[in-house]
């Protein structure tokens, strides 16, 4: 089940240039933001549980995209 709604994913890819956007597209996009999304997230937790803090700060969130690396995309 996708986290992130459609409209802003199709927004995204419209802001970047597209005039028009097709359904695998937006799911494709979707599937990588919140999968990476995710990762940066669970990162930014162990940031934020080392520091002995429940709440995930700014920085931890920084310092995790510096350290999670963006997914590799395969072709299906």
């Amino acid at each position: 089940m996708p986290i992130l709604p459609v409209a802003p994913v199709s927004r995204l890819i419209r802001d970047a240039g597209a005039k028009r956007v097709s359904e695998g597209a937006r799911d494709a996009l979707a599937d990588i933001l919140e999968s990476y999304g995710l990762e940066i997230a669970r990162e930014a937790v162990g940031w934020a549980n080392h520091a002995k803090r429940k709440t995930v700060k700014t920085e931890d969130i920084r310092e995790a995209v510096k350290r999670v690396k963006p997914p590799v995309i395969l072709e299906r």
